[in-house]
């Protein structure tokens, strides 16, 4: 087996930690039991093992490339993945029976998802594209729009793409001049150009399905004015034949990392024959490609912890194989050397890596379960899990992003030199991560929306039962005298970001706005170290309890006794970094928001 995840460590979140069984119990997820569930995920292995791994440095050396005539070239391989992805389900496998999906809760559909992104990060964004694409059609389109283009982009015919970003406009979505002027015809004339549209008219597919973000003649300005359109490149006719449908790829972005995920430049209307078709009602499209954009933004968080675990699996490899110096108090240079991994500080590097990742993994898990409690729940539950999600989101596509990138470069530091050549893979971990902290929103966008939408949602609601959660993991550790020091430590985290939050709001109720929001990236640091010290902490309670009933039937007692270790590693190690940032966020002052630009001459 290729060894870029760890499958026990996959099986014990899934089953153990976050208990995928319990959804068994709901009517959408009864045709489900815990085996069918992991032959599913095994399935996924296999399909990475075989067809998507081997491609892995291929791909990066022979980049996908605009061909100069409209497409863009890709490995030769990416068509087989995409088409044998499909048929396993992992395109449309969440979707319900109706609609020809297997309805697979997120926690499976996302676990094999996580295989495919460790094994070759620059082929899954495909059929993840797809996914969240032909989810915005079944959830905001007609009837028609969704016989239409659904079943294609499920059986990896077409591809589903998301065209928001503007050259001129960059993040700022309410500055976006792309055009629909209404017609008598069913349809709007668009016109614009998008700019980073990942996956875009590659010739691994037929068709590509854009859903693009543009503003109807007359509508208001800001993002109250965004309509959401389906924009085919070749759009089907009453025969069922194709015609181009006047979307040019203009050129590709070569990149430093994920060199084997086509990014475009696509131009609309260039010859005044771009059809768009509305989705839903007008001017509400960005409420509607919220719903995708938050799910991407998970998918961004658990593709960066997959990305950092497959640096991780490498660096242990190496740590494993590479024998090198001597133990500290050994003297005898006659005495053979020592492999790496006895090295203190080779451990330090390796636990941080595990610690990062595993935690990551774990908040990933946790935002998947409560997804699908969203869908199973009605009522005031439903809503509370709705808030946590809403909280956590920023949180995994921040921490997994920055601190995955942080993992990786250990990852190249465990190997030394070797680590900086392309003939060991973490130097192209480490490239493929670094976009993870870009997509869907930059590190700043996502502290921006943590402490300026998420903390005051529903007058805090949110973070309070965020804190209810963590207290309810702090009471069941106490149970165990392993976990009690760093339960009580937790619970001295939880009362630092409260002093913190009600810091801060003073700022906010006086209308000072730019200094309450001015330190949001450090909050987002802060508030990282605490969830995922919460993750470590559900981890730990899981793996002693295994360990007080002697239940090794899934895992190795040395498994569990494992997981307590890196806990307390990452709490003694990682999480006192929340301190320095409370310590930042408490002073008085404000060093950013500085208008003499003088000041960084």
């Amino acid at each position: 087996m290729a060894r870029f995840t760890s499958m026990e460590q996959l099986r014990f979140l899934l089953f153990d930690v976050h208990r995928v069984e319990d959804l068994f119990g709901y009517e959408r997820f009864a045709h489900l039991d815990a085996e069918q569930a992991w032959m599913m995920i095994e399935a996924a292995r296999m399909l990475a093992e075989q067809e998507m791994f081997p491609y892995f440095k291929a791909m990066d050396e022979t980049p996908a490339r605009y061909d100069g005539k409209g497409g863009v070239k890709t490995h030769p391989q990416l068509q087989t993945i995409i088409r044998k992805a499909a048929d396993q389900g992992w395109i449309g496998g969440y979707a319900s029976f109706e609609h020809g999906g297997m309805q697979l809760p997120e926690m499976i559909f996302s676990t094999g998802h996580h295989l495919f992104q460790a094994a070759n990060n620059g082929v899954e964004g495909y059929t993840g594209l797809s996914s969240g694409s032909a989810g915005l059609i079944l959830n905001f389109g007609s009837a028609e729009q969704i016989e239409t283009y659904v079943p294609k982009i499920f059986s990896g015919e077409w591809q589903g793409t998301m065209a928001l970003t503007e050259p001129q406009a960059g993040s700022s979505l309410s500055d976006i001049v792309s055009s629909a002027l209404p017609t008598n015809y069913g349809y709007y004339q668009i016109k614009g150009q998008k700019i980073f549209i990942s996956g875009g008219q590659h010739e691994a597919c037929d068709n590509f399905i854009h859903l693009t973000l543009a503003r109807i003649e007359g509508a208001p300005a800001g993002t109250k004015g965004i309509s959401l359109f389906i924009i085919p490149k070749f759009r089907p006719k009453q025969d069922g034949s194709l015609e181009y449908n006047d979307v040019y790829c203009a050129g590709d972005f070569q990149k430093m990392g994920q060199r084997g995920y086509a990014t475009t430049h696509l131009s609309f209307g260039d010859n005044d024959d771009c059809r768009g078709y509305l989705v839903g009602e007008p001017h509400k499209g960005l409420s509607y490609m919220f719903q995708m954009m938050n799910g991407a933004r998970i998918s961004v968080g658990q593709s960066a912890a997959a990305v950092a675990m497959a640096a991780y699996q490498a660096s242990l490899q190496y740590a494993m194989e590479r024998p090198q110096g001597r133990p500290s108090g050994e003297k005898d240079p006659a005495k053979p050397p020592t492999l790496i991994i006895n090295h203190a500080d080779v451990q330090r590097m390796l636990l941080t890596q595990k610690a990062i990742v595993e935690g990551a993994l774990s908040l990933g898990m946790e935002c998947n379960r409560l997804h699908d409690l969203t869908h199973v729940t009605s009522g005031e539950e439903k809503e509370n899990h709705h808030l946590l999600l809403e909280i956590l989101t920023p949180i995994v596509k921040t921490y997994s992003s920055e601190q995955g990138s942080r993992s990786a470069a250990l990852a190249i530091q465990t190997l030394g030199g070797y680590g900086f050549t392309t003939d060991f893979p973490v130097q192209q971990h480490y490239r493929d991560l670094k976009i993870m902290s870009l997509y869907e929103g930059t590190t700043g966008i996502q502290s921006l929306d943590l402490l300026g939408r998420k903390v005051t949602m529903n007058n805090g609601k949110a973070l309070q039962l965020l804190g209810a959660k963590i207290m309810e993991t702090i009471s069941g550790a106490l149970a165990y005298p392993s976990l009690q020091s760093c339960a009580g430590e937790l619970g001295i985290e939880l009362k630092r970001i409260a002093s913190v939050v009600q810091h801060l709001f003073q700022f906010a109720q006086k209308g000072e706005i730019d200094r309450y929001l001015s330190d949001a990236t450090v909050f987002m640091e802060m508030a990282g170290y605490i969830v995922i010290g919460w993750q470590w902490l559900k981890q730990a309670e899981t793996a002693a309890r295994k360990l007080v009933e002697k239940d090794f039937k899934a895992n190795s007692e040395s498994f569990y006794q494992s997981k307590i270790h890196t806990m307390e590693f990452f709490f003694r190690y990682e999480l006192p970094h929340a301190a320095a940032c409370e310590k930042t966020l408490l002073q008085d002052g404000n060093l950013t928001g500085i208008r003499n630009m003088d000041m960084f001459t």
